[in-house]
């Protein structure tokens, strides 16, 4: 029985909805389900999305990771270079095949961007053994010119094709026709596996997709929370129920579906509303040190954190476990994340707290009054939230004309009795890299403004240095 694979295209679409932890959470979801290939945005930031596509490929342990290259080698490059680490890398070589549409996003003639595909093809199946050359716009474009594409990117390597409906404007009827032709102008077709991507423009992208699984397809791309394509939840529960009927079969876990679909979409549906954003489970919380770990298993820990650190902050760092160790038997990642916070990266403040005030209580809406200094000229800003250190977090930002994308916020006791001093760790993303920042208080709201400007004030003294 054939497999037909199942390829989400949720966060190459969507993505730019979600926070990086939230990216990396919507990996681990996928992959649990069972797709068998989760596509990522290409690269356009090199330091940001590099780092994106490292942390998911090290994520999945399962699935694919399909990356699309832009039509250069510096392109395919950088981004095998990011993906490399992927336990099943796929590079993929999208171009378009209608004639507007090369003309308009590539500015090239057909026989240029064919010399261009076999070109690019042809590398990157020197990078990776896994290429994909999808055909955009493909029931669009002229047929004879359609035939040549794919046939050059046969001949260069290419192990998937895949054909995309662009438009949407077919009937499954008649999808069957163009998937018929194909395979009879091009019969390398049937040497390869052939993919389709469909339009839902008609509400028939689901439907259309079957028809092409029953003409020999093999791959289906399809999104987990709901785009302008192929449902992955219905596609799936078509082809459990009548698969076996017709000698194929998916290894998505039907049985967990409505959960992960569930999970999914509250990703989705919680992004990008706060100053929390990427703020969630911590999935370092089982990982501990002991006293007897070395530098090196220390240093490893703290990559595995997110951070990058300079010698001398290894030194610190280093320095500061030590001193603590000696008191404690073991240390969490969350105890780990303060010592980085308060031993590495010290910069002079470029942001001080001048004053706040905060107005909280039972039936009103929390609300904070900022008041900072940059280099010595006063900022001043007054916002609402969903509670008063949310609220405190958007004055920070509102202020400083700054959104940091917040990796993680932590909050515990120090001392106990009712004057307790309370410690809280923020860690902000920016540009890729975690900035972590420590405040402490007997007011809670208090040690997390100073964590927050703390942090801000190594992204700030990082950016002015440059």
């Amino acid at each position: 029985m054939e497999e037909v694979k199942l390829s989400d295209v949720t966060m190459k679409v969507l993505g730019g909805q979600l926070s990086f932890k939230e990216k990396i959470e919507l990996s681990k979801l996928l992959d649990r389900l069972g797709a068998s290939v989760i596509e990522l945005e290409g690269i356009e930031n090199a330091k940001v999305d590099a780092l994106r596509i490292k942390s998911v490929a090290t994520a999945v342990q399962s699935s694919a990771v399909a990356v699309p290259v832009a039509l250069t080698k510096e392109s395919a490059n950088a981004v095998w270079n990011a993906l490399r680490g992927a336990r099943k890398p796929r590079l993929q070589v999208v171009t378009p095949t209608s004639t507007v549409q090369m003309e308009y996003l590539c500015h090239k003639k057909p026989d240029a961007m064919l010399t261009l595909i076999r070109e690019i093809v042809a590398y990157c199946r020197t990078l990776c053994a896994d290429v994909e050359f999808v055909a955009d716009d493909a029931t669009r474009a002229d047929a004879e010119y359609l035939k040549s594409a794919l046939n050059a990117a046969i001949e260069a390597g290419a192990g998937t094709v895949t054909v995309c409906d662009a438009a949407g404007a077919m009937l499954p009827r008649e999808f069957v026709a163009f998937f018929e032709a194909l395979y009879e102008s091009v019969p390398a077709l049937r040497t390869v596996s052939v993919g389709v991507a469909c339009s839902d423009a008609l509400a028939m992208a689901d439907a259309c997709a079957m028809t092409a699984v029953l003409r020999g397809a093999r791959e289906v791309k399809a999104s987990a929370y709901p785009t302008d394509g192929v449902s992955l939840p219905n596609i799936a529960k078509v082809l459990v129920a009548k698969g076996e009927g017709f000698g194929v079969r998916v290894n998505v876990h039907t049985t967990e579906m409505k959960r992960v679909a569930g999970q999914i979409a509250r990703l989705f549906d919680s992004a990008g509303n706060t100053p929390y954003d990427g703020f969630g489970s911590d999935e370092h919380a089982g990982l501990t040190l002991s006293r007897h770990d070395g530098k090196a298993a220390v240093l490893q820990t703290v990559a595995k954190l997110g951070y990058e650190l300079s010698e001398e902050d290894d030194e610190a760092v280093w320095a500061a476990f030590q001193r603590i160790a000696t008191h404690k038997e073991e240390i969490s990642a969350r105890e780990l994340d303060a010592i980085v916070a308060s031993a590495a990266m010290q910069v002079p403040a470029t942001y001080e707290v001048k004053s706040y005030v905060i107005n909280t209580g039972s039936g009103i809406t929390a609300m904070a009054h900022l008041k900072l200094t940059k280099h010595g000229r006063e900022l001043e800003s007054v916002a609402l939230g969903d509670g008063p250190i949310d609220a405190a977090f958007l004055a920070l930002e509102q202020a400083t004309g700054r959104h940091c994308e917040m990796d993680d916020f932590q909050i515990r006791t120090v001392t106990e009795g009712h004057e307790a001093m309370g410690e809280t760790v923020v860690r902000l993303r920016s540009n890729g890299k975690l900035y972590p920042g420590r405040g402490i208080s007997t007011d809670i709201v208090g040690a997390s403004i100073r964590a927050y400007v703390n942090a801000l004030n190594k992204i700030a003294y990082e950016e002015e240095s440059v």
